[in-house]
């Protein structure tokens, strides 16, 4: 690990201020990313802003909206009553994910900043366009069983390593960050960026912006939602393939869909072609299959990764038999 400044913010002005004066700063939380990526020379900081004292922990209704602090541990989100009553996808997402003393640990904007567990990536032997821009992309033609098969380039095919996201895109939440001219919101398809020809730039995050909360508005569609994860162990392993869904039915039909893939792209992927054949159809397998088609239907797979179309398909029926429940 190589040298670096640690300072301590006191308030999110202040942390923003610190983060300006330098050019390779890095806000602290839980660290559960950050330090890894420090200790294998990916990630090199010149200074560390550690932001975990400021008051951004709580889980709040303003009017219809559920305000989740960029520092509530996600343990705590997870087992918040609000969430597993109005928003369960991202209560099981939060418990599929790392162990039980990362989740006391890491934070709600950390993990929405978490970075790719690519191997190419995270050993600096190897060319990696994330890490240095234009230096090549060895995944392409090397071991790449865990790469993305949705949202790739010819510069990057690392997958988007996280649940709790992929979750949140399909409650359609909005990211609040806090920046000189004040907060602004954020779907995730807004937050998020493909790599393009530019896989270093993840976020649309301005240098210095500090994400201050996620926002989760209330409705029927979301109450009934669910993540499903299919991984290599049954714990402490990063997805294969996942499925976020939420469905409202409308007598016997699917009033509305959300549908929403982890593990085969490379960012949380909202899978619209697949909720628009949803709507208005009875719920039933064959709805569900088509569903599945449509949301794999720009698939790009690799030497090692096609096997993920399938399961991605399999997993997207699954998880909608369970969300519909017996009125499928």
């Amino acid at each position: 690990m190589r040298t670096f400044d640690y300072v301590v913010a006191e308030s999110a002005a202040a942390a923003r201020d610190l983060a300006r004066g330098s050019a390779g700063a890095r806000y602290y939380a839980g660290g559960t990313t950050l330090i890894d990526l420090m200790k294998a020379d990916v990630e090199r900081p010149q200074r560390v802003i550690d932001i975990s004292r400021l008051p951004l922990t709580a889980i709040e209704v303003r009017v219809d909206v559920l305000r989740i602090g960029a520092l509530a541990r996600n343990s705590d989100v997870a087992y918040d009553p609000q969430v597993a009553r109005g928003f369960p996808a991202l209560a099981e997402a939060l418990l599929s994910g790392a162990s039980g003393q990362i989740r006391n640990a890491a934070t709600i904007g950390g993990n929405l900043l978490q970075r790719t567990r690519c191997t190419y990536f995270r050993e600096t032997r190897w060319r990696c366009n994330k890490r240095e821009p234009g230096s090549g992309c060895d995944a392409l033609e090397g071991f790449n069983r865990g790469h993305a098969i949705l949202g790739t380039s010819e510069s990057c095919i690392a997958t988007y390593p996280g649940d709790m996201a992929v979750a949140l895109a399909a409650l359609e939440a909005r990211v609040v960050v806090e920046g000189d001219a004040g907060e602004r919101t954020l779907t995730l398809d807004e937050f998020y960026l493909p790599p393009g020809d530019r896989p270093e730039r993840e976020n649309t995050l301005a240098p210095g912006e500090l994400i201050v909360a996620v926002e989760l508005r209330a409705a029927p569609l979301y109450e009934r939602s669910h993540y499903l994860k299919v991984r290599d162990r049954a714990s402490y392993e990063f997805a294969l393939a996942s499925v976020a869904c939420a469905i409202e039915l409308d007598g016997d039909r699917i009033g509305q869909a959300r549908i929403a893939l982890g593990g085969v792209a490379t960012i949380p992927w909202r899978a619209r072609e697949a909720e628009e054949i949803l709507t208005g159809t009875p719920p039933g397998d064959a709805a569900y299959r088509r569903a599945a088609e449509a949301a794999l239907a720009g698939a790009q797979t690799r030497a090692h990764n096609g096997y993920k179309v399938e399961l991605a398909k399999r997993a997207i029926v699954r998880a909608l038999r369970t969300v519909c429940g017996g009125a499928a």
